[in-house]
């Protein structure tokens, strides 16, 4: 009987377990002995293993209320007893044979009392302390790292900022020498300038005097010159055994009306032989150069800029009011297959010529756009063409550096004019019909004579590329635009340059006059458009019309409208009275190189580097 009771209460003892993670709020009962089973008053031993196990149930209880308390805090804050920790390191290291003899050895010395509460209580705080200030040692040094990597970053990037300091602030002070030194030298060249003025003052009244005794000189020569050519018809008559009276006093009081230039003395000069021959064809033959007294008999004569213009009339006659958007696209016409770079209209019928970049030039009937000729013969892109004013004949200028002219009756080609260095990039025709005018990339313009066929004078002064050329009509005066943003006046009969007009900031892609010939139209590669005044050689107006460049500008017959063929695709146009500015788009997002008016000013065309004509009504 004694030996069951032990195993018993040994048994009893092994299933006894303590825990510091009970979360629920269980109350522990006493079970007294009585109620399991009963014993004899004189088995002592038994009731002292009974008391031993009240004991630890008590014990127990008192642990399982310290868990209670101490689950109220958050779930990783809960200590963890000694029992658990060492089974939990014994498990983690998978040594269960060590498991087994340590709770056997742990719960046999808890039931003989060896160990004190303290001992069999939870870790110490200690210790979990000192892993956490472990774990949180390694994670600073890992900070550590990667600030002191941050801060060696920081570093370099302050030393770079130093250096790029230090350099700008080296250059900052080199510029600032740099600007005084200029300023000195400034300061010192118009101190210089200052004291050259007193000499260009006298330099300048010694030229005048030297003007004015160079044309005294003149006279005194042309006067000479006429004694001389009387003289001399005075001595052949005499030698023929006829009497004719000198005409040196008739040429002396005609010097005396003006000064004459090379080209009126060729002409006054060739008069006086036709009147001297006039006298004498009856006393035997007489040589050419006698005849003419030219070196190139061929030469034409510039006619005298006294001849009306017919065209105000017609401009009279466009006296209608102007309204907005007054144009609008009649028909488009596709003419070439490369760009349209040129075009012309027929001064009396509804002719258009035009020119592209595939070398050829064809003729046209509008408004239905009926071809009627093609031209053939320039080995590069056409750049300008324009009508002989009866409308026989034709000039074309070409990249090829030359310059042609076309019978329209022959289908060809009559006459070519070389010359330029470079590409021509415009012609124009006299209104007499004897000159053709061209400007050229070589900075230079000529003016040709068709008859005689040679260029009988070259306009040098500007100093870049000199994009288009016009004649005034019914006037001796050309108008020049170039890529040195300038325009210029010159006088065909000399060859001289007569006024420059300033004020483009941009190259000037085109220049031309209106009908009365007082207002010029010129455009720029930057879309601005400026209107001057011949008289005054200011400008009167200017319209940005830009970005985009400006290719070429045209007046209607009544100088109210300008016509602007735009590098955006559009023409623009611009009403003079009403101050508006339009835009009319048939060709696409295309460039329009170039627009012109009619005969008749009924019709606006555009010609675009989509190969259409454009006809706006």
């Amino acid at each position: 009987m004694e030996e069951p009771a032990v195993s018993e209460a040994s048994f009893c003892l092994q299933k006894i377990t303590i825990t510091d993670y009970c979360k629920d709020d269980y109350q522990y009962e006493e079970v007294p002995a009585d109620d399991e089973f009963s014993l004899q008053e004189d088995d002592e031993d038994l009731s002292k293993a009974l008391q031993t196990i009240q004991e630890q149930t008590e014990d127990a209880h008192i642990l399982a209320l310290q868990s209670v308390l101490t689950s109220e805090k958050s779930v990783s804050e809960i200590p963890e007893a000694m029992d658990d920790f060492f089974c939990n390191f014994l498990v983690r290291l998978g040594m269960s044979r060590t498991l087994d003899c340590f709770q056997t050895e742990w719960y046999e010395l808890i039931e003989r009392g060896a160990f004190k509460a303290k001992d069999v209580g939870l870790v110490p705080t200690v210790f979990t302390q000192n892993q956490q200030l472990q774990a949180e040692n390694m994670r600073l040094r890992k900070d550590l790292d990667s600030y002191k990597l941050a801060a060696n970053k920081a570093k370099e990037a302050f030393l770079k900022m130093q250096k790029e300091r230090d350099f700008h602030r080296m250059h900052h002070k080199r510029v600032v020498q740099e600007k005084n030194r200029l300023i000195c030298d400034i300061k010192r060249l118009k101190a210089h300038y200052a004291s050259y003025e007193p000499v260009l003052k006298q330099l300048t009244e010694k030229y005048q005097n030297t003007l004015r005794q160079k044309m005294l000189t003149s006279l005194e020569r042309d006067r000479a010159v006429g004694q001389v050519t009387g003289l001399q018809a005075t001595l052949h008559n005499l030698e023929s055994g006829y009497a004719v009276q000198s005409p040196v006093t008739k040429a002396a009081h005609e010097r005396k009306k003006g000064l004459e230039g090379p080209t009126q003395k060729a002409l006054r000069e060739a008069r006086q032989q036709k009147m001297l021959d006039a006298e004498r064809s009856s006393y035997g033959p007489v040589k050419d150069s006698e005849k003419t007294g030219k070196r190139y008999p061929k030469d034409s004569e510039f006619p005298v800029d006294s001849h009306a213009d017919p065209l105000l009339a017609r401009a009279k006659e466009c006296t209608q009011p102007l309204k907005t958007g007054v144009y609008k696209l009649g028909n488009t016409l596709k003419v070439h297959d490369l760009a349209v770079s040129c075009l012309a209209v027929h001064p009396q019928r509804d002719v258009v010529v035009t020119g592209s970049d595939d070398r050829l030039w064809k003729m046209w009937a509008l408004p239905d756009g009926n071809i009627i000729m093609t031209g053939e013969g320039h080995t590069d892109w056409l750049s300008g063409c324009c009508f002989h004013p009866s409308g026989t004949q034709l000039v074309t200028s070409s990249g090829d550096a030359t310059v042609r002219i076309w019978d329209l009756s022959k289908r060809g080609c009559i006459l070519t004019l070389e010359g330029h260095a470079q590409a021509v990039w415009d012609c124009s025709w006299h209104s007499c019909g004897d000159f053709v005018a061209s400007a050229s990339m070589d900075s230079t313009s000529k003016i040709w004579d068709v008859n005689s066929e040679r260029c009988r004078y070259t306009l040098r002064g500007h100093k870049d590329s000199v994009n288009s050329i016009e004649f005034l009509p019914f006037s001796n005066t050309v108008l020049t635009s170039s890529a040195d943003k300038t325009l210029s006046l010159w006088d065909a009969r000399t060859g001289l340059h007569v006024q420059t007009f300033y004020g483009h900031l941009h190259s000037c892609n085109h220049a031309t006059f209106n009908v009365k010939g007082d207002m010029i139209a010129s455009c720029d590669s930057r879309g601005v458009l400026k209107l001057w005044d011949i008289r005054q050689s200011v400008p009167i107006m200017s319209v940005d019309a830009g970005p985009r460049p400006a290719n070429q500008a045209a007046f209607d017959y009544s100088g109210r409208t300008v016509a602007v063929a735009s590098g955006d695709g559009s023409v623009k146009v611009l009403y003079l009275e009403l101050g508006q500015l339009s835009s009319l788009r048939g060709h696409g997002e295309e460039e329009v190189h170039s627009v012109a008016f009619d005969h008749k000013a009924r019709r606006l065309l555009s010609g675009g580097a989509d190969g259409t004509l454009c006809l706006w009504t």
